[in-house]
């Protein structure tokens, strides 16, 4: 049997007395955190992961980039103009090599959006979703493409994880514009990651030298997930580029200390 709240006693509502004297009737804050708290579990954040919040993100060490400080600010300009009922659907792309606090930063919005703004969210990792709808094609799994993509294509707030990490073929472009152009149409929030730079696909220029060009070049988010794709992440989201080095590396590396 669930605690009752010491402040409502379970009705959800406690009332409060203004400076005037007056009294009026209002949420219970405990019973808000309850909610919060709910929220948080079922937006299936990993739990290496769950630790990370906007206020526990770092920018203020030796050598940090302008662009994180940015970033941060930027994230936190986005929960403070966020509305559950009146949205147009536009997300954010964070950009940057590995290391930089990408993932950091959009679980850190995610949890400020469910605990600050009342909205409700979505985690995944791109590629773990990618195996999730591909294992469905096998006869002894019951879940299906669409009841494993519904929650994707309904959640308010969908953190999508490592956009691009799974080698593109034609099978994952269309799944990968299946999701976007679905949320997209239905003007959902969607906050991405990818480790590849916000540019079109490099190749393909024809001329003398490309191939070359071609194979030493860094790949591009428009090789990753296709250039019409890549476009439509323009409407639905503001780009924010961070710059550095891998923090895990120069802060943060693991020790039996």
């Amino acid at each position: 049997m669930p605690d009752i709240c010491p402040i409502c006693e379970g009705l959800g509502l406690h009332i409060n007395r203004r400076p005037d004297g007056t009294q009026f009737a209002e949420a219970c804050p405990y019973r808000l955190v309850q909610r919060s708290q709910r929220m948080i579990t079922r937006a299936q954040i990993p739990r290496r992961y769950e630790h990370c919040t906007l206020d526990s993100y770092e920018t203020g060490f030796g050598g940090a980039h302008r662009t994180l400080a940015a970033a941060h600010l930027r994230a936190r300009k986005f929960v403070e103009n966020y509305s559950p009922t009146d949205t147009t659907g536009t997300g954010l792309l964070l950009t940057g090599s590995i290391g930089v606090g990408k993932t950091h930063l959009a679980v850190g919005i995610l949890q400020s959006l469910v605990a600050e703004r009342g909205a409700t969210g979505l985690f995944y990792d791109y590629r773990d979703l990618l195996k999730q709808v591909q294992n469905s094609y096998n006869r002894q799994v019951s879940e299906t493409e669409l009841e494993i993509l519904k929650p994707v294509f309904e959640a308010e707030v969908l953190v999508l994880d490592e956009l691009g990490a799974s080698k593109p073929t034609d099978w994952v472009w269309d799944t990968v514009a299946h999701i976007l152009n679905t949320r997209y149409n239905d003007r959902r929030t969607t906050i991405i990651t990818t480790n590849y730079s916000n540019l079109p696909p490099l190749g393909g220029d024809g001329g003398q030298g490309s191939a070359v060009r071609n194979a030493v070049r860094e790949e591009t988010l428009g090789d990753r997930i296709g250039e019409r794709m890549r476009s439509r992440l323009q409407e639905m989201c503001v780009v924010v580029e961070m710059h550095g080095e891998d923090f895990r590396q120069k802060v943060k590396r693991a020790s039996f200390a």
